[in-house]
């Protein structure tokens, strides 16, 4: 009651209410400097979209748990303001987490009713440092059950599949499918989310978002459930490239729980912000990755859209270089066991955590019955995998092949003297929900994990009138600052990104 007597005096004396979609950090913070928005109106005013959209309306059933204390939070963040104005570099920023992340006072099930219940009594490290710079989480959102399935959302921690905005037939993606769906529909200001194969950058690009894949070793996973911590990555999902990069300056660096980012120990870090240039890209060499799309069942309208945003590309001022074919690859062996991985990973994970967890080992979570029963056949196969330690003959099998690629990705963009690389994210549209059997269409399973090295997913326009597709922009470790700049100068040139007809501004 209050907060609407508080909106219709402000119309009453010609001061309207602040538009919370598509809004910005930036347009946020200008808005509560000016005395136009405090943080209670801007939680509260994303919360009516929770309640008229994710279980209500469309139903997007994108998140799993609403934090309860958010409403008291924005008090506090409001009575901070009025003492020292900005308590940091996202103040008041409404967080959507995915559920794999720990999360003082609200639920990490990663997915899974086996973890149903746990609350874990310390934050993820990413969690910790958007709540230090004065982020709230707002809500946790729904995942592809232990982080699976790069092609849909759904869990047995929450009944249904997470839709698509654009078109609530369609997939959300994964395994990040409920921050996108929740960040895209504007029910938070930006997000985080996990990418070990593809599932920031997959469902980024069906949902019109920019996400972020660091560097191996530039940011934590401390406190995130593992899925492989060959490749796992965390890391922001947002509506633009500059929400995204200051998101991204919060997060880098090293941290101590995490041995991965010792690599980023002594490294001057970029100011990711204020890099962003509107004319980044001229002389930019970038090449055409073929090799990342080009596939049986590539979708005529994906390859219509990407030789636009090649075109778009030229016009602000990059030079294209195409084909650029990454060669001497080395092959991987098909009979190559596996190195570490899932099992070995959740194990420990859960071993640290003691008594805290509802189950212990992966064996338990089998045991239990407790999940999907689609993801049943991929959790007893890797309870029957063997554990194979960093040490062990595999492993070293398995860096020799990475150092590989990564010599051959770098000894192409020095022989074509590139500055990154792009392709189409997808190769095909987003599925209809239960579809399982037309082509998928992920190109961002290989080259960036396998490298460790850097790539930004970035709108690049509509397929069948609404779909979204995405444009990857990948390069040389510890290049983000450079990806970033370039991924906002395409942005600026030709402002694809559009809200989703099914979740409207309220009146």
């Amino acid at each position: 009651m209050l907060l609407l007597v508080g909106l219709w005096i402000g119309v009453a004396f010609g001061q309207a209410p602040f538009p919370v979609e598509e809004t910005t950090i930036a347009e946020v913070h200008e808005a509560m400097r000016a005395g136009r928005l405090s943080c209670r109106t801007l939680v509260d005013a994303y919360l009516r979209r929770i309640a008229a959209f994710d279980k209500n309306g469309p139903a997007l059933n994108a998140l799993v748990v609403v934090n309860p204390s958010a409403p008291q939070e924005a008090d506090e963040l409001d009575r901070r303001f009025r003492s020292s104005r900005l308590t940091g570099p996202l103040h008041c920023v409404p967080l959507i987490v995915k559920d794999s992340f720990e999360t003082v006072g609200l639920q990490s099930a990663n997915g899974s009713l086996s973890l149903a219940g746990y609350v874990a009594a310390k934050d993820a490290f990413q969690v910790k440092r958007v709540k230090e710079a004065g982020a709230l989480v707002l809500a946790k959102s729904n995942m592809a059950e232990w982080a699976f399935s790069p092609y849909e959302t759904v869990s047995s921690i929450l009944p249904g599949y997470t839709k698509n905005p654009y078109a609530l037939d369609r997939v959300s993606a994964g395994s990040s499918g409920g921050t996108a769906a929740a960040v895209a529909a504007n029910l938070g200001l930006v997000g985080l989310g996990t990418d070990t194969g593809n599932s920031i950058r997959g469902p980024s690009s069906h949902q019109a978002l920019v996400g972020i894949r660091s560097t191996m070793g530039l940011t934590s996973r401390a406190g995130v459930f593992p899925l492989n911590l060959l490749a796992d990555i965390a890391g922001p999902m947002a509506r633009s490239v500059a929400d995204a990069a200051r998101v991204f300056q919060v997060v880098v660096g090293e941290d101590t729980d995490d041995a991965v980012t010792a690599a980023a120990s002594g490294r001057r870090m970029p100011d990711y912000v204020a890099g962003l240039d509107r004319d980044g890209l001229r002389g930019a060499r970038i090449g055409v990755l073929r090799q990342a799309y080009e596939r049986e069942g590539l979708d005529a309208e994906i390859v219509r859209v990407f030789g636009v945003a090649l075109e778009d590309l030229r016009r602000a001022g990059a030079v294209i270089v195409d084909p650029a074919t990454v060669e001497a690859m080395p092959a991987r062996d098909p009979a190559a066991r596996p190195c570490m991985g899932f099992k070995y990973d959740l194990n420990r994970f859960l071993a640290a955590r003691g008594d805290q967890v509802p189950v212990k080992s992966l064996a338990e979570i089998v045991k239990s019955g407790k999940f999907h029963p689609s993801v049943r056949r991929a959790l007893e196969q890797a309870e029957k995998d063997v554990e194979n330690g960093p040490e062990s003959a595999p492993c070293a099998a398995n860096r020799a092949y990475r150092d590989g690629v990564r010599e051959a990705v770098l000894r192409t963009m020095e022989r074509l003297k590139l500055d990154a690389f792009v392709y189409p994210t997808w190769s095909n549209v987003p599925r209809l929900i239960g579809d399982l059997n037309t082509p998928h269409g992920d190109n961002s399973q290989f080259f960036s994990p396998t490298t460790g090295f850097p790539a930004v997913s970035v709108p690049m326009g509509y397929t069948r009138g609404n779909l979204p597709a995405g444009m990857t922009i990948y390069g040389r470790p510890w290049s983000e600052d450079v990806l970033l700049k370039y991924a906002f100068g395409y942005e600026q040139a030709t402002k694809h990104r559009r809200p989703p007809a099914s979740a409207p501004p309220l009146r």
